[in-house]
């Protein structure tokens, strides 16, 4: 891991999701660039010991409430000064959420509020302080399947994150002239516990995925968070409103050799 110790330095970070998977690591990577963070997750046991591993402050958040989102902003504010940096990034994909032919109304509805809405809600805190402060990074998860359909569907998790990445874009249009810079990042397939717990369910839906992939692999949540550090640092400077894939080619590709 190629870590700059002074890129993010002076800067706080507020992670939604931040518990676990690509929140985590990315946690470890800001904190290892210098940045102070804040662990958002609705989880208090992983959530703290998150915190503690670096160094920085959990508060407890169910993305779904906006009251609690607007918490989490505040109480960054308050202990570290500033909100420099706000990866929104908390998600689920619920087996429950499959094919539009199976897919009930309370499980498409579920994965909108915690995938989409909740991006609306954490923009919506994050960006006073950031314009009050006349710069800030905010990087909305979004994936691969915003830009193309997928080889398994998942209606409402597909349709949700296509809303981040159109709203990602719409916001950073209309704030790029005021220092605030937003961007969606659109991992391919993570090896994270998400994607474990799924696909050690139906190992042929996994296999699926898998032969999709260029790099003939799915990514580690630190190759994430390498791009996670990227965006939120000046090194992105002249990037905002894009669509940033992470997703080993699979966007690319017509036919993956084999």
């Amino acid at each position: 891991m190629n870590v700059n110790a002074t890129r993010l330095t002076d800067r706080s970070a507020v992670i939604t999701g931040g518990a676990s998977g690509i929140g985590r690591a990315t946690a470890r990577r800001l904190a290892a660039e210098g940045a102070r963070v804040v662990i958002a997750d609705i989880d208090p046991t992983s959530g703290e010991q998150a915190a503690v591993e670096v160094g920085g402050m959990f508060v407890k958040v169910d993305v779904r409430n906006q009251e609690e989102v607007e918490n989490a902003f505040a109480e960054c504010q308050r202990a570290y000064g500033s909100v420099d940096i706000a990866f929104n990034n908390a998600g689920i994909s619920p087996a429950d959420d499959a094919s539009i032919l199976d897919t009930g109304i309370e499980a498409w509805r579920k994965v909108q509020e915690v995938n989409l809405t909740s991006v609306y809600y954490c923009c919506k805190a994050a960006l006073p302080y950031m314009l009050e402060q006349g710069k800030g990074s905010i990087i909305n998860t979004a994936s691969f399947v915003a830009v193309m359909g997928a080889a398994t569907s998942q209606i409402s998790y597909s349709a949700s994150k296509g809303g981040v990445l159109a709203m990602t874009r719409e916001l950073g249009v209309e704030f790029a002239r005021r220092g605030v810079r937003i961007n969606a990042l659109c991992p391919g397939p993570v090896n994270t516990p998400l994607l474990k717990e799924l696909f050690a369910k139906d190992p042929e839906k996994a296999e699926r995925r898998l032969v999709h992939v260029p790099m003939g692999r799915f990514a580690e949540p630190e190759e994430l968070a390498a791009a996670v550090a990227f965006l939120a640092s000046d090194d992105s400077s002249f990037m905002t409103a894009s669509t940033f894939l992470v997703d080993g080619g699979i966007a690319g590709a017509y036919v993956t050799p084999q």
